[in-house]
């Protein structure tokens, strides 16, 4: 909109130690005030959005069950590779880029508007 000015970030930041990010439990976290959840499975680190699609109740408190996290508010199960509603693959959260860098998980939250 004309007059508004949003900032978008561009760059990697470091959001948690790789060691207290645990096979199978979900950790959550606020980069730059961002909800996001990082979930490892299989070794590999992904990000979600912390919130469900339904009624934005936060997926922490979910259960995972391999790549699938299901929210404990109402049931609604999304992939944490793609964020993709299982029952709906057309309802998708955001998920994010992460890397391990010095010992550190990095998310990119490029093109987010902050």
């Amino acid at each position: 909109m004309a007059g508004e000015v949003s900032a978008l970030a561009d760059s990697w930041i470091a959001v948690a130690d790789d060691a207290k990010v645990n096979e199978g439990v979900p950790l959550a976290v606020y980069p730059k005030g961002v909800n996001i959840l990082l979930v490892r499975v299989d070794g590999v680190v992904h990000a979600i959005a912390n919130k469900c699609a339904h009624m934005a109740c936060p997926l922490e408190g979910g259960r995972l069950e391999g790549y699938v996290i299901t929210c404990p508010c109402h049931d609604w199960s999304f992939d944490v590779r793609d964020g993709a509603f299982t029952q709906a693959g057309e309802i998708v959260i955001a998920t994010y880029p992460t890397k391990l860098e010095d010992g550190k998980i990095m998310l990119s939250l490029e093109g987010v508007a902050l």
